[in-house]
């Protein structure tokens, strides 16, 4: 029985090298799960400031807005392998001096943001040279499966498991939780260690390398020259805006439009964790019935009904409902958008257009924020999500023909590279 789910959890095709980096990031979404709860936890345990409590959020955010292109041209330039190993053991060092600083009653609230930061820095590199190194040990036809495993793992242990399990660890011990993320780093080095060196392509003999200003360029002038990988990109930013403009209210909506407590707010989030693992179950019976571009349009679809249903209903099970089905959709439209990217994007250039899209989707839910906080204090906590329902709408009205030429770029793009071995 447990190695029939193993072999459906991580299928043979996907291959060893996959294993190991799935395993590898179930580590450290589950140490980024721990320290959601953990890292406000120990800034209100230093000060009751709330635009201090919301800086230690808002600057493991900002790197990926200062250094996101750097980051997708590092990504691209060196061994993608390495980098992680590199980066993941510093984070790890981070928390190892974190947690003793706390231990020894140094901490200070300097101290706490400085690691914020950094923290936040290292996870702008690694999520996109992990997201770069799927292609290189994954077939490009089980791109879609690859990439709803690592979707699923990540709601599971970061979104449903770790936030809990850090609030908890913190209660037994504020050093607690650090150390354990620290760990949880230092165990998914040796796993990534495991998979083989992925270097990038190799500079032809006796040509300098071009500055890095010039391959970032290089990376926009590609995503500029191709319309529908561009029109994604531009998607996908859109969307964070009306998504992040809810979403940024959604405690204020929880207690006071359904009369939620604390925990009932914890509920209603967890829900959401659950249907994306539910959907990161059913990828592959999806992809297997319904076309890549009927997935991205069914998603745009459940997107905008969402927040009509949120801004309708009074009633709690009609909300965590609505919540259920939209975690469904986030991990296949992630996933689905994450897999057309893959194979339309040249490997060479995959880290610097990723670092586009991670800027365009951070920089729009960072926005959505602003323009959610605005429309709630000046007309109310359900005007954030009537915004959502009509900018949502208005963008699938806009975009529904478009998909099937972004799907078209992905398998052109497949067809010019070929397959990378499995």
């Amino acid at each position: 029985m447990r190695s029939r789910l193993v072999g459906w959890l991580l299928p043979a095709r996907l291959g060893t090298e996959f294993r190991w980096l799935w395993s590898a990031s179930t580590l450290t979404n589950l140490g980024d799960g721990v320290l959601i709860a953990a890292m406000p936890l120990l800034v209100a345990s230093l000060t009751r400031d709330p635009l201090a409590v919301a800086a230690a959020v808002f600057l493991q955010q900002v790197p990926w807005l200062l250094f996101g292109a750097v980051a997708g041209a590092l990504v691209d330039r060196l061994d993608r392998r390495r980098l992680v190993l590199v980066v993941d053991t510093l984070r790890a060092l981070v928390f190892g001096v974190l947690a003793l600083v706390i231990v020894t009653d140094h901490v200070s609230l300097p101290i706490v943001l400085g690691a914020a930061f950094a923290l936040g820095t290292a996870e702008a590199l690694v999520d996109n040279a992990t997201a770069a190194l799927v292609p290189t040990f994954v077939p490009s036809a089980h791109l879609g499966i690859a990439n709803s495993r690592l979707f699923g793992i990540r709601q599971l242990v970061n979104q449903l498991g770790g936030p809990p399990l850090g609030a908890f660890l913190f209660t037994v011990g504020v050093a607690v939780p650090f150390g354990v993320t620290g760990v949880c780093l230092v165990l998914a080095v040796v796993l990534i260690s495991r998979v083989p060196p992925a270097p990038p392509a190799p500079v032809v003999a006796g040509e300098e390398r071009p500055r890095m200003r010039h391959e970032i360029a290089e990376g926009l002038r590609w995503l500029g020259a191709h319309p529908p990988v561009r029109t994604l990109a531009v998607t996908i930013a859109l969307f964070n805006v009306t998504f992040g403009a809810a979403m940024a209210v959604f405690v204020l909506y929880a207690t006071e439009i359904l009369g939620l407590g604390e925990a009932g707010y914890g509920v209603l989030i967890s829900v959401g964790a659950v249907g994306g693992i539910i959907g990161a179950g059913a990828y592959g019976w999806l992809e297997r019935h319904f076309s890549l571009a009927t997935l991205m349009r069914a998603g745009l679809v459940i997107e905008t009904v969402t927040h009509l249903s949120l801004a309708l209903t009074r009633l709690p099970w009609v909300a965590a409902l609505t919540m259920l089905v939209f975690g469904v959709h986030a991990v296949v439209w992630g996933t689905t958008s994450t897999t057309v990217r893959q194979r339309a994007v040249p490997g060479p250039l995959l880290g610097r257009v990723t670092s586009v899209y991670m800027i365009g989707a951070v920089g729009g839910a960072a926005l959505g924020a602003l323009v959610g906080g605005a429309l709630a204090q000046g007309f109310g906590v359900l005007a954030p999500y009537w915004f959502g329902f009509a900018g949502s709408a208005v963008l699938t009205v806009v975009l529904w023909r478009t998909f099937d030429r972004i799907v078209h770029a992905a398998e052109v793009g497949e067809a010019q590279e070929g397959d990378p071995a499995p």
